[in-house]
């Protein structure tokens, strides 16, 4: 192995200082592609020359060892390396270790540089080489790198290694009997891989149970597919689930889990195994608690949380699982945990946390369920501020975000629970409540269209939810046409400025940490696997900035400086900015100093409240002023 150049000396000490940046620069900056398609999303903080990837050596790389408990006895394993995966067998006996090498590359993260993925014994010597994988530049979109991938001990042996290798390639586009297939293999790492499953779907997840069986997961990103599998040892594998991965209504939950050296397996009592899931139904979340029997494959509820409360399994306190620990809120109490006998209904409460903001309490809710011209079902919670009174009209402000749907008939389910306390963290747009604003959360945008083309008719479907949305509101009586604002966050950002663009639905609207150009992301963007050279009239009409000459009512942009998000670089807002001032429009944009996608700085949260709540003053209540300064 080559020594890191950040390592000064034969002892492997690491370099007193970062490696200085050149008072003059040496040498261009150079990159080349010597051929053949390499698909590459948009990515942010990316190395960009030659002093930033000796940065990028001297500060991650890492010396990986172990420390004696009893006497705090340090010991090396192997050298110190740029590791980005080191996982210890269940035995102890060995060390998974992914090590990144060189070249790195200036496109793509960390994530997809050269590795080399081998398994050390506790002198840290090389004992087997799982993989040694090229630099993934050109792997397709929605695809995945060739050669192993997904490397994990099975945790219910001493040191059996399992990964997955694609079968096409890498290509979803490719058609092939199969996905993926399975591998396993036990020390000592020299015979031939056993085969433990072969996939039709693109793999999904691995997940063993404390007696060696294990539940496979694959799923279908076209057609939303997904459907796991129960493998064991004295039969051939056993199909457990298979279902729309959009259909809420049928998940059946996922396993409880118990702690195991290296990571978590799942919690298993004889043949049984327990399973908890959000429980969505037409009335709304209610969580739930199943006992699965392994060798029927039949299901029986243990618990299902009451109609009038949002109480969910967090785990089982007994090995019938018939005493458990919940986490329980409403509408008025606040979130506890307790212990709940599931023979008898007993609840004791082991935690009194008291309503934070009891100023907040006089704050109403309820699920509203609606349709869209077209017949699609859709629904949003409705928040009112406290002290609303019955068939008083108040400012509004809706706040939503968009999803591609494949099925029309799942578009439509119903998503969240109007019993659960209301909790505002953050800089939320529910803090608008406290100023007498109604604020129409969540309400259902599905993008419906079979495949990957939802996206075709993005613009008509996003109006159409938007105008349902608002028609459901002013036919309650909470608000008036105009005195409804819309605003979002991310891809919320963007349906935002959208809707401003091809509607006249709202009076304002916020934007926050957007993306409006998409020919700044040409190779994909949220959902859409066709680039910008592909499907040029998409990205043209759905990029707001496209349109920036259509939007007449006023729009609050902010963005975080240091946003990493893949696609929303601060590049985007300022440019939107820009735009919108040089057709003479209402327009504010402010950026918020070290900030990423989300805002976290207790100044930056106070500030976006701020900034949020002025710009509905002046532009929502009947009597807002002209601006803000």
């Amino acid at each position: 192995m080559t020594t890191p150049r950040s390592f000064a000396d034969s002892k492997r000490r690491p370099a007193a200082r970062p490696p200085p940046a050149p008072d003059v620069p040496g040498q261009p900056n150079v990159q080349s592609h010597g051929g053949g398609a390499a698909p590459i999303r948009t990515y942010q903080n990316l190395l960009t020359n030659a002093h930033e990837e000796a940065l990028f050596e001297y500060f991650f790389t890492t010396q990986v060892g172990t420390i004696e408990l009893a006497t705090g006895r340090r010991s090396a394993i192997g050298q110190p390396g740029l590791y980005a995966q080191v996982s210890a067998s269940p035995s102890g006996e060995y060390v998974l270790t992914t090590e990144v090498e060189r070249p790195f590359s200036w496109l793509v993260t960390a994530r997809s540089f050269p590795k080399d993925v081998t398994i050390r014994n506790r002198s840290g010597e090389v004992v087997a080489q799982v993989a040694r994988l090229p630099l993934a530049d050109a792997v397709p979109i929605g695809g995945v790198p060739t050669g192993p991938r997904a490397y994990s001990w099975n945790l219910t042996e001493p040191h059996t290694l399992t990964w997955v290798e694609a079968q096409d390639g890498g290509d979803p586009k490719r058609a092939v009997a199969h996905r993926d297939r399975v591998l396993s293999q036990p020390a000592p790492f020299t015979s031939e891989p056993a085969e433990l499953a072969r996939t039709e779907f693109r793999f999904g997840g691995l997940t063993w149970t404390e007696s060696g069986a294990a539940l496979l997961t694959e799923r279908d990103r076209p057609t939303r597919w997904t459907r796991t599998w129960l493998l064991s040892t004295d039969r051939d594998p056993q199909l457990l689930w298979d279902r729309s991965s959009e259909d809420r209504y049928a998940d059946g939950g996922r396993p409880l889990t118990a702690p195991r050296p290296g990571g978590r397996v799942i919690r298993q009592t004889g043949n049984v195994i327990y399973l908890t899931g959000a429980g969505a139904s037409p009335d709304g979340d209610r969580p739930f608690l199943d006992r699965l029997d392994l060798t029927t494959l039949q299901t029986e509820r243990l618990f299902r949380s009451a109609e009038d409360a949002y109480e969910s399994v967090v785990a089982p306190l007994s090995v019938d699982a018939t005493s458990v620990l919940t986490r329980r809120e409403s509408r008025t109490e606040p979130p506890n945990y307790y212990v709940r006998d599931l023979a008898n209904g007993d609840l004791t409460a082991i935690t009194t946390v008291e309503d934070p903001a009891p100023q907040l309490s006089g704050i109403s809710k309820q699920l509203v369920t609606y349709a869209r011209a077209d017949g699609v079902q859709l629904s949003g919670t409705l928040y009112l501020p406290p002290g609303h009174q019955e068939g008083q009209r108040v400012p509004l402000i809706m706040w939503a975000y968009p999803r591609e749907f494949v099925d029309p008939t799942l578009a439509g389910q119903i998503s969240g629970s109007e019993h659960r306390f209301t909790a505002i963290r953050g800089a939320s747009h529910l803090l608008l409540l406290t100023q007498g604003y109604a604020v129409f959360d969540g309400p259902s945008m599905p993008v419906i269209g079979a495949g990957d083309t939802a996206n075709d008719t993005y613009l008509e479907q996003l109006v159409a939810n938007a105008e349902a949305a608002v028609n459901a509101v002013v036919d309650m009586g909470v608000t008036d046409r105009d005195t409804i604002g819309v605003g979002g966050h991310s891809y919320g950002a963007f349906m935002t400025a959208n809707l401003l663009a091809h509607s006249d639905l709202f009076q304002m609207g916020i934007a926050r940490s957007g993306a409006y150009n998409r020919s700044l992301t040409p190779f994909g963007f949220q959902n859409e696997r066709r680039t910008f050279w592909e499907a040029t009239d998409i990205y043209a009409a759905m990029s707001p900035f496209f349109h920036a000459d259509k939007i007449n009512e006023p729009i609050l942009l902010t963005h975080g400086e240091a946003d990493n998000n893949s696609g929303t670089f601060p590049i985007q807002s300022a440019r939107m900015y820009m735009a919108l001032k040089g057709h003479g429009a209402t327009v504010r944009y402010v950026t918020l100093p070290h900030e990423s996608h989300g805002y976290a700085a207790r100044e930056s949260v106070l500030h976006t409240v701020a900034e949020m709540l002025n710009w509905a003053n002046a532009y929502l209540k009947p009597t807002g002023g002209s601006g803000v300064q």
